[in-house]
């Protein structure tokens, strides 16, 4: 199968050629002449060569030179073929000629041989033990695999839906892999069987042959040039190869270029990102053209695919557009710290289609790109980090006002987070209900850190106030019941009843 397949290679290559074959093995290739094609001239021959195999009498290949000097192949002296100078290429015709008359002589000796009873016999004892060694290494294959997979499953089963995804994936794995084995035995087995008697060999040859010319037929037609699917996987190839060469190039140049010219990250990343994707465009298109495609006929390509982005990829094509703004426009850069919605972090990564947000609690937020146009976004470190806090507290009404300014001014400063210029500031806002409110105002430089300078200084706070015995109330209400009497007026048979049941119960207690 392996010289069947390099041979059908050649043939691609070389499309003036066409196989000569003989019980599905191909011999030799022919080209083109004045008269026949070289496809014509292989089905000629190898009909020839059919009916004289399948003949019971003895058969006789000759080379002879005819009387205008050509050299000639004669079966039982009739003439088979004429060797042309092309088909002699990059020999002489009479070297070629005598070459090719040895060949079809042993095949014709051969195929003769492989048709008589006891060779058929033998076939079929042959086939017998393909089959039994098939099952046998079907079971056997069965076995092995199981037992690895059982190995490598997982011991504990749980609820988890990600432990039952894996374990989904793993099953799936497991029955395409045995699924596969399976498949490939009996493949080699079928062929193996096919090989061995003249007539399957020849349907397999056919069906093979059916299948290259498939796979190898055109199934697009770009301009004037017509492709394949071997012409199809190259170019995939081609540019699966060019994008991470693109990404590998792109990292480099961020390790060893950018990172030693001081500028920020942010910086960086717009620049690494340009550089990726004009690589990738630039090496698309020398792609194209050493693919052998005219760019110009990409002209109809390109309308039908913005009718397909209008239609059916709207919002991919709307992020991509945000993309690139957001990466020239620079709103929000790599290492900022935002608030998109409930969604607080650090911004890791600015794509063609999304943004990743790294949150406070490490987790990794995909955002799409449009969002952050479509909607408010709170960048706490545009063009400068540093920002402001806002610290509410309230004490008692007792409390002296100038000791508790200095109070929390002492917190501030104290904490190492904390800008000295400009200063802390305290602010008296107002008599609550129940307290007299204060803010106090700090500022800081590294705004991911907000939540955990807060925390801090609320426990500092509250240690101070606990050390001047400055009180922090809490809300109260006091109620006030008036005396007097209920404007109530009961009949005096009531008021008789009533009595006398007072009187019974009060004397049951002194009892």
């Amino acid at each position: 199968m392996a010289s069947v397949f390099n041979n059908w290679i050649e043939l691609y290559l070389k499309k003036a050629k066409a196989p000569v074959t003989l019980d599905g093995q191909e011999l030799f290739f022919v080209t083109d002449t004045a008269e026949h094609s070289a496809e014509l001239r292989a089905q000629l021959i190898s009909e020839k060569l059919e009916e004289a195999v399948a003949s019971e009498n003895p058969v006789q290949v000759k080379v002879n030179q005819s009387n205008n000097q050509l050299t000639i192949i004669s079966l039982n002296n009739q003439q088979l073929l004429t060797v042309t100078s092309g088909d002699a290429a990059p020999r002489t015709p009479q070297e070629r000629a005598q070459e090719w008359a040895d060949k079809i002589q042993q095949s014709l000796t051969t195929g003769k041989q492989q048709r008589q009873f006891d060779f058929i016999v033998k076939g079929l004892i042959y086939s017998a033990a393909i089959v039994f060694a098939a099952i046998s290494l079907h079971s056997l294959s069965d076995k092995l695999l199981r037992q690895f997979w059982q190995k490598i499953s997982l011991p504990n089963l749980t609820e988890d839906s990600e432990q039952r995804n894996l374990i989904n994936s793993l099953d799936l794995l497991r029955n395409l892999t045995i699924g596969t084995a399976r498949v490939v035995i009996w493949l080699f087995a079928a062929l193996g069987i096919s090989n061995l008697f003249p007539v399957t060999r020849q349907w397999s040859y056919l069906i093979v042959n059916a299948l290259i010319t498939t796979f190898t037929s055109p199934i697009l037609t770009l301009g004037q040039q017509a492709y394949s699917i071997p012409d199809i996987l190259l170019l995939g190839f081609l540019l699966f190869g060019l994008v991470n060469l693109s990404w590998k190039a792109t990292d480099l140049f961020k390790s060893r270029i950018l990172q030693i010219t001081g500028m920020n990250r942010g910086t960086q990343e717009v620049i690494a990102v340009i550089f990726r994707y004009s690589a990738i465009a630039l090496g698309t298109v020398v792609v194209l053209q050493i693919w052998g495609l005219d760019l110009s006929s990409l002209t109809i390509l390109a309308s039908a695919l913005g009718i397909v982005i209008g239609l059916g990829f709207q919002d991919i094509a709307k992020n991509f557009a945000s993309g690139l703004i957001l990466l020239f426009e620079r709103p929000i850069q790599v290492g900022d710290f935002v608030e998109v919605g409930r969604y607080t972090g650090i911004v890791e990564y600015i794509g063609a289609r999304s943004t990743t947000i790294r949150t406070l609690d490490r987790i990794s937020i995909i955002l799409p790109n449009a969002r952050f146009l479509e909607n408010e976004v709170i960048n706490w470190s545009h063009s400068n980090p540093v920002s402001r806090l806002h610290i509410p507290i309230g004490v008692a009404y007792s409390s002296d006002v100038q000791v508790v300014e200095s109070t929390l001014l002492e917190a501030a400063k104290s904490h190492p987070l904390v800008l000295l210029v400009p200063p802390p500031k305290v602010m008296f806002l107002g008599f609550g209900d129940n307290s007299l409110n204060f803010e106090l105002l700090v500022w800081i430089d590294q705004p991911s850190e907000l939540f955990t300078i807060k925390s801090d200084l609320n426990f500092k706070i509250q240690h101070l106030l606990l050390q001047h015995e400055i009180e922090i109330p809490f809300p109260q209400r006091d109620l006030h019941v008036r005396s007097g009497s209920i404007p109530l007026q009961i009949s005096t048979n009531l008021e008789e009843t009533l009595i006398q049941v007072l009187q019974k119960f009060l004397a049951k207690d002194d009892r």
